[in-house]
């Protein structure tokens, strides 16, 4: 056995202890070591980056190590073997997993903003955001030798007579601390209840005494392939209580769904991708809002689940791979089965968990929930809602069908596949653009700090800018030199935003031709699949009156630089509409709406589902987009306008 010691730009360790030969990758997996390996360790993405401080790893030095980096001890996590005794750094960079939680100030009208329209749409659309919880006030006569009726029999008959039920269920949590409760309150308390429909039955979450600050709370969680966005929120009011975010500790096992799954079909698999979403990023993120809020755990009653088949299957610990196997058929669709006890998540136990509705193996729950808050499905004019993540989904429609499709953009939009990509965090360039003749850049950080990387709406900007400057051609190569412009041994050349110094990082900011392929072909996904789905109706783009733009890949789009790249279609700026975390949106409504979480389900059930890889045009469609702006410049009359 030989000693391994994860250390951290902050001072932590980590120590394990591995077989000689062992993959070091898959010993930091085991050692729950978050190292991010969007390839799941197969050493194409070269991210799975550490420093060697001690001792010696067997190592092949790829593509990705120059010979100066591998000199200062630099390997992939993925192609180094454990020989001996070895102490490596992981870096606390921007592309890592291990970027930090983020938990969002509620004082902000912008966050409030997003949540409250959603509101407003959603209650202009005819739905009702009203939920089936509740507090109430029950009063009892105190027990005498001469009335000696039990506590649970004289609760579930003073509940019966204030509310008119036929029916009152006491669930253990509650009967093991009742007796304590009602006599520390002389038989005046307050119970967080849950109606039935009909009125006919009560579940009794939790029982307080009279003077109690409670707080009925609500879950949402928007379960990205990447990245976990949740709300905390009072579910008498619909008030927000809390809001944090952070990355899904599933990508150390690959940055996309596939690899997920393969990775779950091995012995425990299952089990460590479900411990990596919930007890290492959902679990967490409940206790920074609750700290945050002041909110107990304990006094959060009910859950609301977005995301795609798959994260929703591991999520659940339900076997996935049927999903990635012809006929391509899931366990579930939708199910109401899920309590949080059954789970472990740190809420009440007898929390129950919504999940929004799947409608295919590559159209999820997220893709409900954000159609829902889109309200496509209530106007009378031809919409398409396009989600940006790791998978591109689309929905299009109106108030008489809708048809959705999902193609594999890849990691892209949110920082993966990109040498210096990151989420939309601290430090990220969100927003860039670039002097067509010093070819100097001018950008916006999230969080005001020195840049680290780029996430999804940066990336879109630089690469545009790149493009219109005439800095990189049609196919993403460096076609101008200069100070910014630097070229490797084999030629190939990157465009450096921010150099060392002056970076937040120990290395340049910078854009490569691999990156701008990579980049290329996620865009050409969605573009393709905006085609061949509109083909399949016999419509074209001229008939989209709306675009709404899903996503949590920055502050928002420039959509005229998405225009640019071939990534929508070229229709006037004032049809596009960027709509933010469309699913956690969703979650949000349908945890407070009961009107709300049954239109998501016919909705789901009114979506017609179309699979791109059996249209046979689908793979030409996404060869011509696979150019910026695409092989048929016609397509993009005004791009070719402002070339000129």
């Amino acid at each position: 056995m030989v000693k391994v010691t994860f250390r951290f730009e902050n001072g932590e360790a980590v120590e394990a202890f591995a077989t000689s030969g062992e993959d070091l990758l898959e010993v930091a997996r085991m050692a729950n070591v978050a190292i991010d390996a969007p390839c799941s360790g197969n050493g194409s993405c070269g991210k799975c980056r550490v420093k060697l401080l001690g001792g010696n790893l067997e190592s092949v030095q790829t593509r990705h190590i120059s010979d100066e980096e591998y000199a200062e001890g630099w390997r992939l996590a993925c192609c180094s073997k454990v020989t001996e005794d070895v102490e490596v750094e992981v870096p606390d960079i921007a592309s890592a997993y291990r970027s930090r939680m983020k938990v969002a100030d509620l004082s902000s009208p912008e966050e409030i903003a997003i949540f409250e329209h959603t509101k407003q749409d959603v209650e202009e659309a005819g739905i009702r955001l009203e939920n089936d919880m509740d507090i109430l006030n029950v009063v009892m006569d105190e027990p005498t030798l001469d009335d000696t009726m039990p506590d649970n029999e004289r609760l579930m008959r003073a509940i019966k007579k204030l509310t008119g039920c036929r029916q009152a269920h006491l669930p253990y949590t509650v009967l093991r601390r009742m007796a304590a409760v009602l006599r520390e309150s002389k038989f005046d308390v307050q119970c967080v209840i849950r109606r039935s429909k009909d009125g006919e039955r009560i579940f009794v979450y939790d029982i307080y005494p009279k003077d109690a600050q409670v707080v009925a709370g609500g879950l949402a969680v928007d379960i990205g392939t990447t990245t976990v966005s949740a709300l905390l929120i009072d579910m008498l009011t619909g008030k927000v209580l809390g809001k944090a975010s952070s990355g899904n500790g599933q990508i150390r096992y690959g940055a996309d769904v596939i690899n997920r799954i393969i990775e779950s079909t091995k012995p425990g698999g299952a089990k460590r991708l479900q411990d990596a979403v919930i007890k290492e990023t959902i679990n967490p993120l409940i206790a920074q809002m609750c700290r945050a809020t002041g909110v107990k755990q304990e006094h959060i009653y009910r859950m609301c689940v977005a995301g795609n088949t798959t994260m929703n299957h591991l999520f659940a610990g339900v076997d996935a791979d049927p999903i990635r196997m012809e006929p391509y058929i899931p366990t579930f669709f939708k199910t109401n089965s899920l309590y949080a006890s059954d789970l472990g998540i740190d809420i009440n136990p007898d929390a129950h968990i919504i999940v929004a509705p799947n409608i295919g193996s590559y159209v999820g729950g997220d893709i409900t929930a954000g159609t829902l808050v889109s309200t496509i499905w209530n106007r009378p004019e031809f919409s398409l809602f396009v989600d940006l993540g790791t998978n591109g989904e689309l929905v299009f429609g109106n108030s008489d069908f809708m048809m959705s499709c999902a193609c594999s953009a890849g990691p892209a939009f949110e920082g993966g596949d990109i040498s210096c990509g990151m989420r939309a965090t601290d430090g990220a360039i969100e927003a860039c653009t670039i002097d067509r003749d010093t070819m100097e850049p001018t950008f916006q950080v999230v969080g005001g700090q020195k840049p680290i990387g780029l996430c999804g709406s940066g990336i879109i900007d630089v690469i545009s800018e790149l493009f219109t400057t005439g800095i990189i051609n049609p196919k993403g190569k460096f076609v101008r030199e200069g100070e910014r412009i630097h070229r490797d041994k084999y030629g190939m050349g990157s465009y450096v935003l921010a150099f060392a110094g002056d970076a937040g990082a120990d290395r340049d900011v910078e854009i490569t031709e691999v990156d701008i392929d990579n980049f290329i072909r996620a865009k050409g996904a969605i573009f393709s699949a905006i085609r061949t789905m509109l083909a399949s109706l016999d419509f074209d783009v001229s008939m989209i009156e709306n675009v709404y733009v899903a996503g949590g890949i920055g502050s928002g789009i420039n959509m005229r630089n998405a225009v640019n790249i071939g990534m929508f279609p070229d229709i006037p700026q004032e049809k596009f509409h960027y709509i933010g975390n469309s699913s956690l949106a969703g979650a949000y409504t349908m945890l407070l709406s009961n009107e709300a979480e049954k239109k998501t389900y016919e909705v789901a059930s009114n979506m017609t589902y179309l699979e791109l890889s059996a249209v046979p045009g689908y793979m030409d469609e996404f060869v011509a987009a696979c150019f910026i702006p695409h092989t048929d410049t016609t397509l993009f009359p005004s791009v070719n306008q402002d070339q000129e």
